[in-house]
């Protein structure tokens, strides 16, 4: 689910349109052209942009790069970015040297019109000469004219009046370039070049004063207090930067988009995608060695150093007793755990995630009802998407995002159900309309057996743990029912117990629910029976008989079971060998051989292998795996509520299917007495 957004964040409203600001259409002849720089000069000027983010706010959704284009909303109305390529009729292909030096370090356009500040040219005017030089012969040199028209701006009166920047200049612009501070070392002097300058961080993380000025650009003076002190912007919390974590930590970050805290998302994903993942090692250790050496802002607390420590078994004490603690477990568990610890390089951990711990809950609200996405970096090329969670109640979002804020001694101040009402009119986020409804978990709390559902939905929830005497491999009922049953086409618990008891083809019988759960715990778990009168097998049944609610024996349940793929696709097992390398393998291990926390416990089950699902079970059959793998596998793939889950083509679920389902695990001897009636399906391994 969450993560922290500690980029960009949309540029403010005016914030990021990073090089030529809204509408270079009138161009002079003014002087000539400088000669064509060399090979090593327009490959640094690469780098440059690369460092600037050019790409990310000068390239329109599926335009071309540079081209300009993409829209950028702001209380006085929208622009657009411009076309930065060196076409001669609508780029600036015609700008000399010494126009291009006066756009980026003064806001002024080859015909004299004041650039908005959605171009961060305040931030630009430190570059240095020779850096300036290489950057331009990078635009005219390195990249292949397009020609596009550039979008009119739509600015409201009295903004779309220009002169007035003139004044803004006159009050707020700093053309002085950068000056190293003789007191202090290369590294540190390299970082503050780059945050001060191109990355213009400042331009998200500072705060604003009334004329919508950067309260500060650089540390020094009275003002240096505010830099890069955090700021919302857009609906998101850019959060201070200053000490930010260790300098190993925030180079992680900024080069692989997640580190041991947090994970990148929002417009921070965007950065790290185009710009900071390219920068050399050495760049990014210098940033974060500038960010570390900034002492606190004022009310700040130290960022921590070394992540909240997880201790095996030690959960808030109000997880499975507050209705905040069961929606959590309801819709957030799978991926970001019980103990908050989430899942390394996949899903964020929620324990000491900043984004959840700072003042403002703005990201926290934004993402949990509109969703996000990691960065694709080269180091985790895979991108984890968090779906929104619009379809929710406020009240019920407002309980859940207070108990993560509270929970692991996050210690963060509640959420109401006010401010995610005024956050989901600001946003207007496209929900969820489809008809399946889940039973909320946290309703559970009302009945008068609550604490006897309660166990029951955890025995479903922590199987292994709580009957370690009757599981024999790694599995949680969970494990194949997500969402503690409650994901339609996940096979859901949602009605299942108004049908037993029921004939079992398998078993050619009349059999109960009892006899049921014990074939889960025999032929999936690898392990012994539950007694049918004892304690926890009445409390799985009244967990079930509560998920019944209305249903009948004569309904059917909408998303009930896993549903059906068809049987006429042909497997090829070694394209899904690819599907599960590419796709399976960062949750279920290379081998197979499941993902588990530090401490040794399972996070996601092995596969295959001796600690897998027996091989009596329905995951081991093709058909059943692949419609299971259709609707519910990968988790994260993308936005689909609650889990993202599902994605691959029909063709790769049957593939990787076949791939995984014949790999090797433990034998079940009484499949001798399967099928005594019945005819065995066609995908039986026995």
């Amino acid at each position: 689910m969450s993560s922290t957004d500690t980029g960009r964040q949309i540029r403010r409203p005016f914030a990021g349109l990073v090089l030529m600001g809204a509408a270079l259409l009138a161009l002079t002849s003014g002087p000539t052209r400088a000669a064509p720089a060399d090979g090593a000069t327009v490959e640094r000027g690469r780098y440059l942009a690369q460092a600037g983010d050019c790409v990310a706010c000068h390239t329109a959704d599926k335009g071309a790069p540079m081209a300009g284009g993409r829209g950028l909303e702001t209380p006085f109305g929208k622009l657009y970015s411009t076309n930065i390529t060196p076409d001669r009729e609508t780029g600036i292909g015609k700008y000399s040297f010494e126009q291009f030096d006066r756009a980026m370090r003064k806001g002024v356009a080859a015909d004299g019109h004041n650039l908005y500040p959605a171009m961060p040219y305040p931030s630009y005017a430190r570059m240095t000469a020779d850096d300036m030089q290489a950057l331009y012969a990078y635009l005219m040199q390195g990249l292949a004219p397009v020609k596009q028209a550039n979008k009119p701006s739509d600015m409201h009166w009295p903004f779309n009046m220009r002169w007035g920047l003139s004044l803004w200049n006159w009050a707020f612009l700093d053309t002085t370039p950068f000056k190293p501070d003789p007191k202090k070392d290369p590294v540190w002097n390299r970082g503050a070049y780059l945050v001060q300058g191109l990355g213009h961080c400042g331009a998200c993380h500072t705060p604003r004063g009334l004329a919508f000025q950067e309260k500060a650009m650089g540390d020094g003076g009275p003002k240096g207090r505010h830099f890069l002190a955090g700021e919302t912007v857009e609906h998101w919390r850019a959060l201070s930067l200053r000490g930010l974590w260790t300098v190993d930590d925030t180079a992680r970050f900024l080069k692989t988009g997640q580190n041991r805290f947090a994970a990148a998302s929002g417009n921070m994903a965007e950065v790290i995608l185009h710009s900071t993942q390219h920068l050399k090692d050495e760049d990014l250790v210098a940033i974060a060695t500038y960010l570390k050496a900034l002492p606190p802002g004022e009310n700040e607390l130290p960022v921590p150093t070394v992540p909240r420590k997880v201790v095996a078994g030690a959960l808030p004490e109000n997880l499975y007793s507050s209705r905040g603690g069961l929606g959590y477990v309801q819709f957030c568990v799978d991926c970001h755990r019980q103990d908050g610890s989430g899942v390394p390089k996949v899903f964020p951990p929620l324990a000491g995630n900043p984004a959840v711990m700072t003042k403002d809950p703005a990201t926290l609200l934004h993402i949990v009802l509109t969703g996000g996405q990691t960065a694709a970096t080269a180091a985790h090329p895979r991108a984890f998407a968090m779906p929104g969670f619009a379809r929710l109640k406020d009240a019920e979002l407002a309980e859940i995002m207070s108990f993560v804020r509270a929970g692991w001694g996050n210690g963060g101040a509640v959420v109401n159900a006010d401010q995610v009402k005024k956050m989901r009119a600001a946003l207007d986020p496209k929900v969820d309309t489809s008809a399946f409804e889940t039973p909320r978990l946290a309703d559970m709390l009302s009945s008068p057996n609550a604490r006897q559902l309660v166990r029951g939905m955890r025995l479903h929830l922590e199987t292994r743990d709580l009957l370690p005497q009757n599981v024999g491999n790694a599995l949680n009922c969970t494990s194949c029912h997500l969402n503690a049953g409650t994901v339609a086409d996940g096979s859901p618990f949602v009605g299942v117990s108004a049908f037993f008891p029921g004939y079992a083809p398998r078993a050619g019988r009349v059999i109960t629910l009892e006899d049921r759960i014990n074939g889960c715990f025999k032929r999936s778990m690898n392990g012994k029976p539950l007694p049918p009168d004892s304690p926890d097998m009445k409390a799985m049944v009244a967990y079930f008989d509560w998920m019944k609610r209305e249903t009948r024996p004569e309904d059917k349940v909408p998303g009930r079971g896993v549903g059906k793929i068809d049987r006429n696709i042909q497997p090829d097992p070694e394209n899904g060998r690819k599907v599960y390398a590419d796709q399976c393998a960062v949750c279920h291990g290379n081998d197979g051989e499941g993902l588990r926390q530090a401490d040794g416990r399972y996070v996601y089950p092995p596969l295959w292998g001796d600690a897998s699902f027996n091989i009596g079970a329905g995951m081991a059959r093709t058909y059943t795996a692949a419609a299971f793998v259709k609707r519910n596998m990968p988790i994260g793939f993308h936005g689909k509520f609650p889990l993202g889950q599902g994605g691959l083509s029909d063709q790769e679920a049957v593939d990787v299917a076949e791939y995984f389902s014949h790999q090797p695990r433990p034998d079940f001897a009484e499949k001798a007495k399967d099928w005594p009636k019945d005819k065995k399906p066609a995908d039986a391994r026995y």
